[in-house]
């Protein structure tokens, strides 16, 4: 006996349509950044024992549209793009505008190791990358048995 289904012969692809769907639907739609809710400025965290590395990717923002904030353990990261967008003269017609712009907020809560004292934060090419030193007592040392 042969069943009808209502679905392609491939689950996986079915499935995987299905959950396009419901990314699209709650606003979840996958980017070049991944999967988001519509996160400006992306980031990337990297910890080393030596170090926490926090990069913004902030392309069309100048460095004095950036406030960066400690406060108990949290980094704070505010700012604004302004809008690039042609002049309101009648002869222009924008069919299409993708790029965000706005005011933003993105939070980092620092792990208990971080040194807050030693935050540097260094502004090149678009990406505002700001360094946290850890604390000597972060770092894993070997214990002698005696």
């Amino acid at each position: 006996m042969i069943y009808r289904t209502p679905f392609s012969h491939n689950v996986l692809n079915e499935l995987d349509r299905m959950q396009r769907e419901m990314q699209q639907a709650l606003g979840m739609v996958p980017t070049i950044r991944g999967s988001a809710w519509g996160g400006f400025p992306a980031m990337n965290m990297v910890n080393t024992p030596e170090s926490l590395r926090v990069s913004l990717f902030v392309p069309g923002v100048l460095p004095d549209q950036i406030d960066l904030h400690i406060h108990k353990g949290v980094l704070v990261i505010t700012g604004e793009r302004t809008p690039d967008l042609p002049g309101t003269d009648g002869h222009v017609a924008l069919h299409m505008d993708e790029r965000f712009s706005g005011k933003f907020r993105r939070t980092v809560t620092l792990p208990d190791d971080a040194d807050e004292e030693s935050a540097d934060a260094v502004f090149r090419d678009g990406v505002l990358l700001v360094t946290f030193a850890r604390r000597d007592g972060g770092l894993p040392r070997e214990i002698a048995i005696q």
